[in-house]
């Protein structure tokens, strides 16, 4: 991700052998991204990758790291937090804090198939009944409190449509949150920012899921719902793809399935995935960081698929799987 945290050669060694990691042999920062700073670590061992947390602090870091070694317990591909001779697995690095997960295989996939989609579904389904007896809760950080906090803010830079489309979509999505029908949808840990380039695949099969800081508990239909709009969608039209919908549907279900409450609200969970993109996008454009190689993602896309998903503009709606 980012660089906003600079290192050097001989700083990223020093800590690599106080965790008794071997002797890095390249260390690169990671361009993609806005969060947190990132480096990949090769040493004579393995492959690694050290995360700097720029804005999550040490008390809130547990939630995620046990997360991933909850889920990686239990065999799933998640990146797997090192621990130290004491068998913390959160550090201490320049005086922010720090996390060291092993490095998994594969490449993303830009265009996904419909296999691509299935397999992620699966996944999905699979985190969702893996994370009912994990002990942890942590609100989702880029929930409905942060979207109410965040529209004010964020309006006083935006132009008048994208002020009145941020206003009308946050009453919109305050008035679901207070319905009967929102309470009974099913909650637990989610990922909450599972796009295209946060898995990984290896000759056709999933081989990682990476990138678990916006991790938190909230309804597990948003996790769903943010899915559907990164990996089903035809990116230039902003609209679905009917197919790969069905098949995500299709292998999530097969796992878990969903509850009539779970199918009656993911319209609106599908708006409240864009509108929380479209709202991190905008902040991150009119409120930047300064970081070495920072590249702030282009709001445009999430705007225009809200619109969409408001009906603002014509869009096929793809049926959900049986």
């Amino acid at each position: 991700m980012a660089v906003f945290t600079e290192l050097s050669f001989d700083q990223v060694a020093a800590f690599f052998r106080a965790l008794g990691l071997g002797a890095p042999r390249f260390v690169r920062g990671i361009t993609s991204g806005i969060e947190n700073t990132n480096y990949f670590v090769d040493t004579d061992r393995e492959g690694y990758v050290l995360t700097i947390f720029e804005r999550l602090t040490f008390e809130q870091l547990p939630f995620y790291l046990h997360f991933m070694k909850h889920l990686a317990a239990r065999g799933m591909p998640v990146p797997n937090p090192v621990a130290n001779s004491d068998g913390a697995i959160l550090h201490s690095l320049k005086g922010r804090p720090a996390a060291v997960v092993n490095r998994l295989p594969g490449a993303t996939e830009t265009e996904p198939t419909v296999a691509h989609c299935g397999a992620v579904g699966k996944f999905l389904a699979q985190v969702h009944l893996a994370g009912a007896d994990y002990p942890r809760q942590q609100i989702n950080p880029r929930g409905l409190q942060w979207w109410n906090e965040v529209v004010p803010v964020v309006g006083r830079y935006a132009s008048a449509g994208q002020r009145s489309l941020l206003s009308s979509e946050l009453a919109f999505q305050n008035q679901v949150a207070l319905s009967s029908t929102y309470r009974q949808l099913p909650k637990g840990p989610v990922h909450a920012d599972l796009f295209r380039d946060n898995a990984l695949f290896e000759r056709g099969q999933l081989s990682g899921v990476l990138d678990f800081y916006f991790a938190g508990y909230d309804a597990l239909l948003f996790d769903i719902a943010v899915c559907l709009n990164d990996w089903c969608i035809d990116s230039p039209a902003g609209r679905y793809d009917d197919e790969r919908v069905i098949a995500f549907l299709g292998a999530y279900e097969s796992v878990r399935m969903l509850t009539p409450s779970e199918r009656l609200l993911l319209p609106a969970m599908q708006r409240a995935a864009a509108f929380r993109f479209l709202l991190s996008r905008l902040w991150d454009v009119y409120l930047p960081r300064k970081a070495t190689l920072l590249k702030p993602h282009d709001p445009a896309h999430f705007e225009r698929m809200l619109r969409v998903l408001r009906g603002e503009v014509p869009m096929m709606i793809a049926e959900m799987a049986p």
